[in-house]
């Protein structure tokens, strides 16, 4: 007997917290606050899947501006899994970011899934973690609030392939976080933030324009954290950002795939030492 088609809507609030409850489940750590943000860079960017009423699948396929697409939370839910209600919702996510050149953080068991639909390999994103070593809270650190926007966003897109100022209005000031810029000569050198997440604490993103920056934010940043790890999610192209997550102490816990349907976009991963999260880009 054929399964049932599902019913594809987009996700209330709801539903969001749902799917962050799945990634939890799924060993992803999501951050306390994090649902608050990822609604706010695209309400219609997240999917739902149901069959008969009930949660089967979900997706998020953040359209930016521009023609850049990010895809994240695709998780089926446990009973339902292996009935083609997944594939129904990637397809209509698919369609969503139609015309976008499209990025993910594939998990290792979907690696190939994903080549098979036409996404092609960049880079590895390798998530340390630990009990960070030798940190303290860091002096001339600017609270990011009291960064003008318009400044946030300029120095953001080195960084990321299209602008985000919705998201980056929340997670600038996302509850149970704590976010610092760092100036040189009332320039913006580099700014990160470290949030509360289900286990210990991340940081993300973490950029700057060289290793010390780099290693004054984090240091601040790390030393605001509460409670058990902290981790730190590290584009492994980028050999300094791993000798930093490992001269701290921090060890590979975990890791992805960067990948794109389309041209890889042109970013400083120089500059990048941590990524702002698998979900979202």
């Amino acid at each position: 007997m054929p399964h049932p088609v599902p019913d594809i809507a987009v996700m209330s609030a709801a539903d969001l917290d749902l799917a962050v409850e799945w990634a939890a489940d799924e060993g992803w750590n999501p951050g306390l606050s994090d649902a608050l943000a990822f609604r706010a860079a695209d309400p219609t960017g997240f999917l739902m899947a149901r069959v008969d009423g009930a949660p089967a699948a979900s997706i998020s396929v953040v359209r930016y501006p521009g023609d850049f697409g990010f895809l994240g939370f695709y998780i089926a839910c446990p009973p339902f899994r292996g009935r083609g209600h997944g594939y129904a919702l990637w397809q209509a996510g698919m369609a969503y970011l139609s015309g976008t050149v499209v990025g993910l953080d594939g998990v290792p068991a979907q690696q190939a899934n994903y080549a098979r639909s036409g996404f092609v390999l960049a880079y590895r994103n390798v998530r340390f973690g630990g009990s960070p070593s030798g940190v303290r809270v860091e002096p001339g650190l600017v609270p990011l609030a009291e960064v003008p926007l318009d400044r946030l966003l300029a120095y953001d897109r080195r960084f990321f392939p299209a602008p985000r100022r919705e998201f980056l209005a929340v997670w600038a000031s996302l509850p149970h976080s704590h976010g610092y810029a760092l100036l040189r000569d009332g320039m913006l050198a580099g700014y990160g933030v470290v949030r509360r997440c289900r286990i210990g604490w991340k940081i993300g993103p973490l950029f700057a324009d060289d290793a010390a920056g780099a290693e004054h934010l984090f240091r601040g940043l790390a030393a605001r954290a509460g409670e058990g790890p902290v981790f730190l999610d590290v584009p492994e192209v980028n050999p300094a950002a791993v000798a930093l997550a490992e001269r701290h102490g921090l060890a590979p816990a975990f890791e992805t795939a960067r990948m794109y349907r389309g041209p890889a976009p042109l970013i400083d991963l120089a500059g990048t030492w941590g990524i702002t999260t698998f979900e979202l880009g």
